[in-house]
């Protein structure tokens, strides 16, 4: 089969010939019709975030396409069926093999390629917003009591609100009825995140968020700050993002796009009985606590209704030929694309 390798960086990536994957136990093979690009991607591509033990050395971490092979101990799932599928690596490729049970159907509405798009940002916002988080279980404030008082809706800061993760997490966070501020920069961006149902819409480049947030949430009976954020930039809006938190405010860590280390207040922290967490998809179990079986049963049975009722839509900028990778990806680095990049296989 035909599949995308790299040396280091973008730039390097040549389509080549590789040996084609079989299904071992629990696996199938998917005929690939599209494949996302994502950030990891380009990581991965400079030597900085390299698969997990065992994951194919190839780009892509979703795909959408037929099943052409079932391994022993599959069930449910048959040789022609349409489906997407969450990967830790192959998805730049004509062929892939993924366990069985991170293989979903696509969602009703969607087309072939388009369901390529959603797999990996509907698996990070449902596992971080949901099941981490707390949103649309009664964990956070809008499906709680304090004493007397009756809470409202609970609110959410999203950063990166215009990319493939945040416009996702947009949407998911309007559906469970939740109020969302969201950052992006310029004003198409801003406008792209209003549509989605964003509340607030602050441009990183021009205003503080911590500022707007608070101003935003000033007249809450529970106290200025919103009750959990996503953020995808690590340590350079740790404080501000630790600032801009409610009481009993969560923050979760999707992302280091400003660095590894920073400076954690605990004096900050501390009066607002607010916590700190940080997760990664890619290098989970299959199965197990935390597994990504788990996760994508539940993205089937949670967001995929979502999905086809129109509540959450999938976002494609683009759709370029596999063998036009490196370029693809250097639209992802521009920041030009509004939206998912799809490579599509002929």
């Amino acid at each position: 089969m035909k599949a995308i390798e790299y040396t280091n960086g973008p730039d390097t990536l040549r389509l080549t010939e590789v040996h084609d994957p079989a299904p071992a136990q629990g696996e199938v093979v998917i005929d690939i019709a599209a494949t996302a690009v994502n950030r990891a991607d380009l990581l991965q591509s400079r030597g900085l975030y390299p698969p997990p033990p065992g994951a194919s050395e190839i780009l892509g971490l979703e795909c959408s396409g037929r099943i052409s092979a079932v391994g022993e101990g599959v069930q449910g799932l048959a040789i022609g069926d349409e489906v997407c599928a969450l990967l830790a690596g192959g998805g730049y490729a004509e062929k892939v093999a993924v366990p069985a049970g991170q293989v979903m159907p696509v969602p009703g509405g969607v087309s072939l390629h388009e369901a390529a798009s959603l797999p990996e940002v509907a698996c990070t916002v449902w596992s971080n917003l949901a099941m981490t988080g707390g949103l649309g279980s009664g964990i956070l404030a809008g499906d709680a009591h304090w004493g007397d008082l009756e809470l409202g809706a609970p609110r959410v800061l999203v950063h990166g609100g215009s990319g493939g993760i945040g416009s996702h997490a947009i949407q998911v966070c309007r559906a469970l009825g939740a109020r969302v501020a969201t950052t992006c920069g310029g004003p198409e961006k801003a406008q792209m995140c209003r549509d989605l149902g964003a509340d607030l819409v602050i441009d990183y480049r021009a205003e503080d968020f911590v500022e707007r947030v608070l101003e935003w949430t000033d007249d809450d009976e529970r106290g200025a700050g919103v009750d959990l954020i996503l953020d995808v930039m690590g340590a350079k809006y740790l404080d501000r993002n630790i600032r801009s938190l409610a009481p009993d405010g969560r923050l979760i860590v999707i992302g280091l796009q400003g660095g590894v280390k920073g400076e954690l207040n605990l004096g900050r922290l501390l009066p607002r009985r607010a916590g700190v967490l940080a997760t990664n998809l890619r290098a989970r179990p299959v199965q197990g606590p935390g597994g990504k079986t788990g996760i994508c049963r539940e993205v089937v049975d949670n967001v995929w209704p979502m999905v086809a009722a129109g509540d959450v839509t999938t976002r494609v900028s683009r759709e370029v030929p596999l063998e036009r990778a490196a370029e693809a990806l250097g639209l992802l680095e521009s920041g030009e694309s509004h939206g998912k990049i799809l490579l599509t296989v002929d």
